[in-house]
């Protein structure tokens, strides 16, 4: 029976997917196997000695210690594309509130009614405050050509948008789902020569910090409007409010409200509502336990961000799955304590991912527990599991 701590309401359409006969689920589990996580904050949460996974509904893993994770061989999932439509469609809404003052003009329209003027009589009058420009044959600049940006680059183009992307880590899949009609520049400062409007679909790291600063700003199109539904931190506030009073910025669009940003004119801050539908829920929820599952079950990596990906079909009579260190002679030393047990190899899998590595071997024959305790005293092994 595995245990599965849930931290924040968890969409039933993926927890009905545990069996009840193998499964225990519950937000006061102890001794967990697997944890099922939104946002919550798992940085100070001390992890039993049975942890073997987290899964994040979700892209954005900010709220787990990766590092602690890693050294003590826990795997972290996430569900990249399970939301990616949601975000889509929050960065269309994002592009016309840009273009035309569409919350500003709701506020008017509501102030009008509230000091009892008949809104009926200063709607022609008033309206030109809140003008804007069409997306019909303006450039549209997509930082990051993932599993949202693809979605969004795609259906800007549907709309006759010209669109320019940039992601110096494209993958061949990513690739491929993108329209033969869509620049891929190798230089960010291409796109941002040509962009009218900007949406970045990164994720946050050291590296991306404030990404957006007073110089990338300095680069782009005078009057740029800059959607950011991805992290607010990727955007250096004090660069993007000098930018909207000189006009170089001419709209702000950002799904990460601070106070600060709020009461700035030309910003229009929404509260975190990029994956917040009842379908990315629902999706994001499925996706986090069928792979949670099937590690736990098979010991499969699928969308792991710590770890890397590893599938392997089962065959022979027990799996052993190994995390260990990425240095060399592993594999030898594994399959040399195997075989010196007699122990047929039917099948195995290894691959790396940064400083760890993970390897799958099938076997054809059950081994000594004596076997097992060998493996996981070699030098640079985190973690060693047996199943069967």
């Amino acid at each position: 029976m595995y245990r599965i701590k849930t931290f924040n309401k968890i969409s039933p359409m993926g927890l009905n997917r545990m069996e009840p006969e193998h499964y225990t689920y519950s937000d006061n589990e102890t001794g967990e196997d697997g944890i099922l996580v939104r946002s919550a904050k798992l940085h100070d949460y001390p992890f039993p000695d049975s942890l073997l996974a987290i899964a994040r509904a979700g892209v954005g893993v900010n709220n787990i210690p990766i590092d602690r994770c890693s050294e003590a061989g826990i795997a972290v999932f996430n569900t990249p594309g399970a939301n990616a439509n949601a975000v889509k469609e929050l960065v269309l809404c994002a592009m016309l509130m840009g273009s035309r003052d569409v919350d500003g003009g709701i506020q008017w329209v509501r102030q009008q009614v509230e000091s009892g003027v008949d809104v009926t009589t200063v709607v022609e009058k008033g309206k030109s405050a809140f003008v804007g420009p069409e997306l019909y044959k303006k450039t549209l600049g997509v930082i990051g050509l993932g599993a949202i940006g693809s979605l969004v680059a795609n259906v800007a183009l549907d709309m006759g948008m010209d669109v320019y992307g940039y992601d110096p880590f494209l993958s061949v899949d990513a690739a491929l789902r993108l329209d033969r009609h869509i620049h891929v520049v190798k230089d960010i400062k291409e796109l941002y020569k040509r962009a009218d409007y900007i949406t970045i679909h990164i994720h946050y790291t050291e590296k991306t910090a404030h990404m957006i600063d007073e110089t990338a700003i300095s680069a782009m199109k005078r009057g740029v409007r800059f959607i950011n539904l991805a992290r607010g931190e990727i955007v250096d506030d004090d660069a993007m409010l000098a930018a909207l009073d000189t006009g170089r910025v001419a709209a702000y669009v950002t799904d990460f409200p601070n106070n600060r940003l709020v009461g700035a004119p030309h910003v229009v801050a929404m509260p975190h509502l990029g994956a917040s539908t009842p379908e990315s829920e629902q999706n994001c929820a499925i996706m986090a336990v069928d792979q949670l599952k099937d590690y736990l079950e098979n010991g499969n990596i699928r969308n792991s961000v710590n770890f890397p990906n590893v599938y392997l079909d089962r065959s022979g009579v027990m799996r052993m799955c190994i995390i260990h260190k990425n240095v060399p002679a592993m594999l030898a030393s594994i399959t040399t304590l195997l075989s010196k047990d007699g122990v047929n190899v039917e099948n195995l899998s290894n691959k790396s991912k940064g400083d760890y590595a993970y390897t799958m071997v099938d076997l054809g024959s059950k081994v000594a527990e004596s076997v097992i305790e060998d493996v996981k005293h070699l030098p640079n092994v985190i973690r060693v599991r047996v199943i069967e």
